[in-house]
């Protein structure tokens, strides 16, 4: 049997219908219709990234990944966003089979979804995150560990996982630090129904990420993948930069200066108003201390994650990066990724002992 013939029927994948216990996370400007698509067609959960597009350009997102493929995806949603119930309305109208969410969203937000027959999976990085959650009627959660990139807590993986799925009766997803077939099967030794992987799907050669911020990517051992609070006042894993390294190196006044440059080329790029920059950076403290440098780029911190994911402007942008970025050397496409981590997964398992 070969590895692109080898599957695993897990929770996660009997309740939605994918051929393989694998998740491509939804990486705001990474995850879009090429990479959900190819994701989806390897036998995998693609996710949507949806909270940089307006409903429109959500509409049209969703409906080219259903041109692209006949497999089940899904679409992360902001459930603190102002129009979240439109976007639960696209994605119920659109026959979308997963919501998840970066946010837990609320009770009833959950109920509209099941009752719309979506299945709903929101990503949390606590126990008491995923008992709330599971109370409320989630059909599963995407549990991510202090290794996961982008906003992330400070709880290993190894502890964070095996204690929610003993917190929870609903299938669990591991997050943070996969890329593998052993992770995979580590993941479900832990008890866990599948792993998520972000920075693994994006680098692969269905990312419409610009190479030469792969190229970073790749070059980047396991001591550049930092976790920074200069930058948003929230605990943020990321490619050491220069950028990094001045916000967090240089006085407050300095940051500021920067902040404010830097924030003056986002204003031109998204139209927001400074007023509006400000109040978005204020939304986003959660009851932090932050600094107005920080306040200006936290209101900023999809740009800047635009300039580097998008555009290639890594000297302007930040590069969410999960600590496995250290150990990642190639860019297959999604279907060769895929079909390597299940081979990789049948071969350790034929390898582990048997009781004597």
């Amino acid at each position: 049997m070969s590895g692109a013939e080898f599957t695993l029927d897990t929770p996660l994948t009997k309740l939605i219908g994918i051929r393989h216990p694998l998740v491509q996370t939804g990486m705001g400007w990474v995850a879009g219709p090429r990479l959900v698509s190819a994701a989806a067609n390897a036998g995998a959960l693609g996710i949507l990234a949806s909270a940089t597009m307006t409903l429109g350009q959500l509409r049209s997102a969703v409906r080219e990944v259903k041109a692209r493929t006949g497999n089940p995806f899904g679409v992360n949603l902001r459930a603190d966003a102002g129009d979240a119930r439109e976007r639960v309305k696209v994605i119920v109208d659109e026959g979308v089979k997963v919501a998840s969410f970066a946010l837990a969203p609320s009770r009833d937000l959950i109920a509209e979804l099941k009752d719309a027959g979506v299945v709903v999976i929101p990503s949390i990085g606590a126990r008491r995150h995923a008992e709330k959650v599971a109370a409320w009627g989630a059909d599963a959660v995407i549990v991510q560990g202090g290794e996961g990139g982008g906003h992330t807590g400070e709880v290993a993986t190894s502890v964070l996982l095996p204690q929610v799925v003993d917190a929870v009766d609903i299938p669990v997803v591991g997050a943070g630090g996969f890329h593998d077939g052993r992770g995979l099967v580590a993941a479900l030794a832990y008890g866990a129904a599948g792993i998520a992987m972000g920075t693994r799907f994006l680098l692969t050669s269905d990312s419409t990420v610009p190479d030469a911020v792969k190229a970073k990517y790749l070059a980047a051992s396991v001591k550049d993948v930092t976790v920074t609070t200069a930058v948003d006042g929230l605990p943020h894993r990321m490619l050491r930069t220069d950028l990094v390294d001045s916000l967090e190196g240089g006085s407050r006044a300095g940051a500021l200066l920067q902040a404010v440059r830097r924030a003056a080329g986002f204003k031109k790029l998204s139209g927001l108003s400074w007023s509006q920059m400000v109040r978005d950076g204020l939304a986003m403290k959660h009851g932090k201390d932050l600094t107005w440098s920080q306040v200006l780029l936290a209101a900023n911190t999809p740009m800047l994650l635009k300039a580097s994911m998008v555009e290639g402007r890594t000297d302007l942008g930040v590069m969410a990066s999960g600590q496995v970025a250290g150990v990642i050397e190639d860019l297959p496409s999604c279907e060769e990724l895929v079909t390597r981590v299940m081979a990789e997964a049948r071969h350790v398992l034929g390898t582990l002992p048997t009781p004597g």
